[in-house]
């Protein structure tokens, strides 16, 4: 194909050129060996050039705004702030997460007038003076502390290709979340620790009394035995709570598939409970309608959060006397489905506000010795959290010194899809009633 199109282009400049040599050998300008000699390299080259391929031109670069539109395109959809300042820290260009970051950040000034942090701006000198990267820590305080990692590094703009001073890129990566999950993860390794130190060193204490001064000291055995065994069962609660938070965190992200009725699991529950409230002097209520409440939901674990939730209003709110778990329908909003919502109050002391935000967090007690003396292990709340996190549902504690605690449980409706038959008239009713419609109690 490219021989083919390339000999008229050959013999058509021959042919000019033999025309040209015959007008002057004519006119007696040019000799017959000149003739002969021009044909005869016109003749190679077109022999050579037969097999080459058309020269392909290299595509032309984008212009200068395409380019920089390119650009703007991309700053725009990295999530974490980037600003670009010249040798002047002035702001040239601020990505939307820059700005959400600072506020009040303005193009064509200079960036101090945003930005208080002085190792911040030091650095940036340093890098323009140097040339090498740096990352340095920053750390907003307001309105919600965050931490970040902001590497500074240099850019040779176009009209800088030649030499020159760069301008500067800072690239703020956040590092808030990585550092929370690693102090809680310090502080859970650290809890835990202490938790299983204290009854490991009572059983310890114990063993060595028995095994030594108290060796035939029967009623000194008696004793230290059963608080060997109360440090025992302490372990053995914390352990199992453990496993059980582990276990849920391990299946947080797998929504129950199955439908239950969590009206008939509470009133279950309220029985079991009904003789340890009646020791503790509690009048332990529940309040439901008749009918189903059904939700999506695993039955061990539901029943596991009404237990928590009933085990600490006695404990903690059962001097008040009276415990409530009542249950409700709530109507959706915005588009989003009906919700049960299950309400277990007491009317003890109540919870100072400063405590409320921290209660689900591993191992926090508002009273750490009436925590432990009532046999709790500071991960009840935390399971339920985890839990309802599964279930896709959600926990809210309102408390008031003096009054009492009302801990809401909330968990989107279960409703069955109806069966769609035209054949059918009685599909949809057959839908909601049958099988796949069925409720496990």
């Amino acid at each position: 194909m490219a021989s083919g199109s390339s000999q008229p282009a050959w013999i058509g400049a021959a042919a000019a050129v033999a025309v040209i040599l015959s007008a002057e050998a004519l006119a007696g300008h040019v000799d017959t060996a000149l003739i002969l000699s021009a044909g005869l390299a016109l003749g190679i080259g077109g022999l050579l050039g037969r097999g080459r391929r058309p020269v392909t031109l290299p595509p032309r670069e984008p212009s200068l705004p395409a380019r920089h539109a390119v650009a703007e395109a991309l700053l725009a959809n990295i999530p974490d702030p980037v600003i670009l300042v010249d040798r002047r820290v002035v702001v040239m260009e601020a990505n939307p997460a820059a700005r959400r970051l600072l506020p009040g950040l303005k193009l064509r000034h200079p960036l101090s007038f945003f930005l208080r942090a002085p190792d911040l701006l030091d650095g940036i000198e340093e890098v323009l003076r140097t040339g090498t990267s740096l990352t340095i820590d920053y750390v907003v305080r307001l309105p919600t502390e965050r931490a970040f990692a902001v590497q500074i590094g240099a850019l040779r703009m176009p009209d800088t290709a030649g030499g020159g001073e760069p301008n500067i890129v800072l690239y703020f990566r956040d590092l808030t979340e990585a550092r929370r999950l690693e102090a809680m993860r310090v502080d859970f390794v650290a809890n835990a620790s202490h938790e299983l130190r204290t009854p490991l060193s009572a059983l310890l204490g114990f063993i060595e009394t028995l095994q030594g001064p108290a060796r035939d000291d029967v009623r000194a055995r008696e004793q230290f035995l059963g608080i060997m065994r109360t440090q025992a069962q302490r372990m053995t609660r914390l352990i199992d709570d453990l496993l059980s938070l582990s276990r849920i965190e391990l299946r947080e992200h797998v929504a129950p598939t199955r439908p239950v009725d969590l009206a008939r699991i509470a009133r279950q529950l309220v029985d079991m409970q009904v003789p340890l409230a009646r020791e503790r002097g509690v009048d332990l209520r529940i309040e439901a309608p008749d009918a189903p409440m059904p939700v999506l939901g695993e039955r061990d674990e539901l029943s596991r959060v009404i237990e928590n939730l009933i085990e600490n209003a006695m404990k903690y709110g059962g001097s008040g006397g009276v415990v409530t778990v009542a249950l409700q329908r709530l109507p959706g909003t915005e588009g989003r489905p009906d919700r049960i919502e299950l309400r277990v109050t007491d009317a003890g002391p109540g919870i100072a506000p400063e405590h409320l935000p921290r209660l689900t967090e591993r191992f926090y007690r508002v009273d750490v010795a009436s925590s432990r003396q009532q046999g709790g292990t500071g991960l009840g709340l935390a399971i339920v959290k985890h839990t309802l996190n599964r279930h896709r549902g959600r926990l809210t504690i309102e408390s008031a010194l003096g009054v009492g605690t009302s801990m809401r449980v909330t968990l989107p409706e279960y409703r069955p899809e109806p069966v769609e038959d035209p054949a059918d008239p009685l599909a949809e009713r057959q839908g909601r009633g049958g099988a796949a419609g069925s409720v496990e109690g």
